[in-house]
């Protein structure tokens, strides 16, 4: 950053501090500016056909450009060609009163950190002025790089694109009557599953419209034209009501351009004064009219169609981000800043409309402001099984599941492969599957809680956004395909460890694993992902649970329905197997990170360790343990039910999170369980979660049996045997260990 800032006017308000330029006033400024258009006490302007709600709709459109181009520029850093052409849209939404926007394009940041500034939301993070915004943008502890809900005043995170959809859905089925506005690029409009996302909801919620997404239809991504771009305006309308929305009101730029602009995208900006009024008179008409028919009930959709980078230094593509070059002396930003930049009593009247829009300063007013009041519970109905018999894991806890939702109404549980077929099916007699067919035989009717439409994007999506928003809810999914819904719960994992309020963890089951897809060949045995969440414990506020019977799997949700700013992870199986701990212990292996369930107690050839994630594969543990006992080893099995917990202090960004939670197992703890003269790690998934077991232990010798890849079997016992995970592998290894 090298421009000089000019010294700040005497009638501009502090918060103009470090802006580079100031303009003259607009034509008209006296008859249309007089006060502001969003009156004392109001929250909204109260006509939209007013020229001067029109006049300065259009003001703050701008006043967003200049904030959002000179802060990039301070950094030769950021985004501002995508949110520039959604400008009028966004100041349209603000004047209208409706704040609470979330957004599906992470590369918009910078126009929704400046609107943030400009309502004065920032002051929370000690941002008061644009000197101060330069200095905290895209810095550690300052504005983020993409967006995060834990920036004052904003909703949710954005940084992988199509998922803000879900946030607004989530935000629209929790609080009737208030508007969620998302803005949609037409870039990331081409990620999976944006649009039939919402169509899944629509068809569960059809009642629930209170959400408008915006889509900002530029014409080009982040490096080329969008795949969209030719599409036709008839085209582009027709595509959304195929998708069910009742009423799709598109705005083209290019039906104001007096400019002589080529192509069918066109920048407002180059139009005349007049032509310019004319596009924002008709963008916050639509606007105006679409917000009532979106909280009025019908599907609604809006649309704006402008050139990508429309009022900064470039077009298209090129204005996408900003590199090392591009600084405020660069020689198109620093005519484009010149451009843009507002008169004194301008951003005056810009803060006072964004100040009273929606009733005040988002950081005071938006929903997620506030911790979302929901249903107590009691102490949960566990049942304590008998040890030794043999139970599902997956019923029991959907007996949980189930009185959990019968206790909280707002309460939903998503499901893309079916809570029938993953032995579930409690959860369904109790709480229904929503579903616009009433069908007894399926449990269906249009008031279920429970959502299950074949996307997994879809389920995880709504109950990431529930959790984020302040809700309970359950992703419940085969474990081959969360790969598909996963990435949402990560973003939101991550927003978690940030947010500046409680809220209810994000908590996942998957089961059908594997092991138990011996029929179903290897496009159903993908247990990979577990790896992945492993490598996710270290960072602060993800738990990997690992439950081996069905006590334990009970006291696991137990642990992570009455967690907050966590994602919790559970991995079970839905095959009737023994139960090895009493409820009392399952609960404290859970909370401690490990349980012991066998030790021989002596061996004269030795000890072996077996340190077992999983359920089923403990069966061949268990014979390998019979073996290895009669040839004269001391045998001890120990259950990792929550690895996480097992990692050192040190290894874990603990410290870093909202909400931290320590409870680390010390060494003498992790001695008693583990020492052995060897360490044997067994998985029937991969064996990433084994690592803090690994790096602690003090065992001469280690090995690890875990999942290689899968095939099609007919049992469960032949699948491990394809991976090598048998008692017989087991204990040839242990032997030949010994003998070395």
């Amino acid at each position: 950053m090298s421009a000089a800032t000019p010294h700040l006017p005497t009638n501009a308000p502090a918060f103009c501090e470090g802006m580079f330029y100031f303009g003259e006033a607009w034509p008209d400024f006296a008859k249309y500016a007089r006060q502001a258009a969003i009156g004392a006490g109001a929250q909204a302007i109260s006509d939209a056909a007013a020229q001067e709600a029109i006049y300065q709709t259009l003001l703050m459109a701008d006043a967003l450009r200049y904030c959002t181009l000179q802060v990039c520029a301070a950094k030769s850093s950021g985004h501002p060609g995508g949110f520039a052409s959604s400008a009028e849209a966004y100041a349209a939404l603000v004047m209208l009163g409706h704040t609470n926007i979330v957004t599906e394009v992470g590369h918009h940041a910078p126009g929704f950190y400046s609107a943030m500034f400009l309502d004065s939301s920032l002051e929370a993070m000690g941002i008061h002025n644009m000197t101060d915004m330069m200095a905290r943008f895209r810095e550690q502890h300052g504005l983020l790089g993409h967006l995060s809900g834990a920036i004052p005043g904003l909703l949710a995170p954005a940084g992988p694109l199509g998922q803000g959809q879900h946030f607004a859905m989530a935000g629209a089925l929790l609080h009737p009557g208030t508007l969620f506005p998302v803005t949609i690029g037409d870039g990331g409009f081409g990620e999976p599953y944006v649009l039939n996302a919402m169509k899944h909801f629509h068809f569960a919620y059809p009642q629930v419209t209170n959400y408008l997404p915006v889509l900002v239809w530029n014409g080009f991504s982040q490096e080329h034209h969008s795949m969209v771009s030719l599409m036709s305006n008839a085209e582009m309308i027709a595509y959304w009501r195929a998708h069910d929305f009742d009423e799709v009101i598109l705005v083209d730029a290019k039906d104001f351009d007096d400019a002589g602009q080529e192509g069918a995208y066109v920048d407002s900006t180059r139009f005349s004064h007049g032509q310019r009024m004319a596009f924002m008179e008709a963008v916050l008409a639509g606007m105006a009219r679409a917000a009532d028919s979106a909280l009025g009930g019908r599907h609604t959709a809006f649309i704006i169609k402008q050139m990508k980078g429309a009022g900064v230094h470039v077009l298209g593509a090129k204005s996408h981000n900003l590199y090392p070059k591009d600084t405020p002396e660069e020689p198109q930003i620093k005519a484009a800043l010149a451009h843009r930049a507002l008169a004194p009593e301008a951003w005056a009247l810009v803060r006072e409309n964004f100040s009273r829009a929606g009733g005040g300063p988002a950081v005071k007013t938006v929903v997620t402001e506030q911790v979302l009041e929901i249903a107590p519970l009691a102490a949960l109905p566990v049942e304590d099984f008998t040890v030794g018999d043999k139970i599902v894991p997956a019923t029991a806890m959907g007996a949980l599941v189930a009185w959990v939702g019968q206790q909280d109404p707002r309460f939903v549980v998503t499901n893309a492969d079916g809570n029938e077929a993953s032995a579930m099916k409690n959860i369904n007699d109790a709480l229904k599957i929503r579903h616009p067919t009433t069908d007894p035989l399926y449990n269906q009717q249009p008031g279920g809680q429970v959502y299950e439409p074949l996307n997994e994007d879809a389920c995880a999506g709504l109950a990431a956004g529930l959790a984020l928003f302040g809700s309970r809810s359950l992703w419940l999914s085969y474990e081959s395909f969360a790969i598909n819904g996963w990435p949402i719960m990560q973003t939101v994992a991550q927003a978690m460890a940030e947010l500046r309020r409680k809220t209810p963890s994000t908590v996942c089951m998957f089961t059908a694993g594997a092991l138990e897809q011996g029929r179903n060949g290897w496009t159903h045995q993908r247990p990979e992902i577990e790896n992945y969440f492993a490598a996710q414990m270290r960072n602060g506020n993800v738990f990997l649970l690992y439950p081996p019977d069905a006590n334990a799997i009970q006291a696991a949700y137990e642990y992570a329905l009455n967690s907050v700013n966590k994602a919790m992870v559970i991995i079970a199986s839905k095959s009737p197997l023994p139960v090895y701990l009493s409820m009392a212990q399952a609960r404290e292996a859970v909370v401690k990170g490990a349980a012991l369930l066998h030790d021989s107690g002596k061996g004269e050839r030795g000890s072996v360790t077996f340190a077992v994630t999983g359920d089923m594969v403990l069966l061949p543990v268990y014979a390998a343990k019979d073996a290895l006992e009669v040839a004269g080893y001391r045998v001890k099995i120990v259950a990792v039910v929550n690895p996480r917990q097992l990692y050192r202090p040190t290894d874990v960004a603990w410290q870093t999170v909202a909400e931290p939670a320590q409870g680390f197992m010390n060494d003498a703890d992790f001695a008693r369980l583990f020492d052995g003269d060897l360490l044997f790690g067994v998985s029937g998934g991969p064996s990433g979660a084994l690592e803090p077991v690994l790096l602690r232990s003090r065992a001469k010798q280690r090995d690890v049996l875990a999942w290689q890849r899968g095939d099609t079997t007919a049992t469960a016992p032949e699948l491990m045997a394809f991976n090598g995970i048998t008692a017989e592998a087991m204990v040839a290894r242990v032997t030949a260990l010994s003998s070395q």
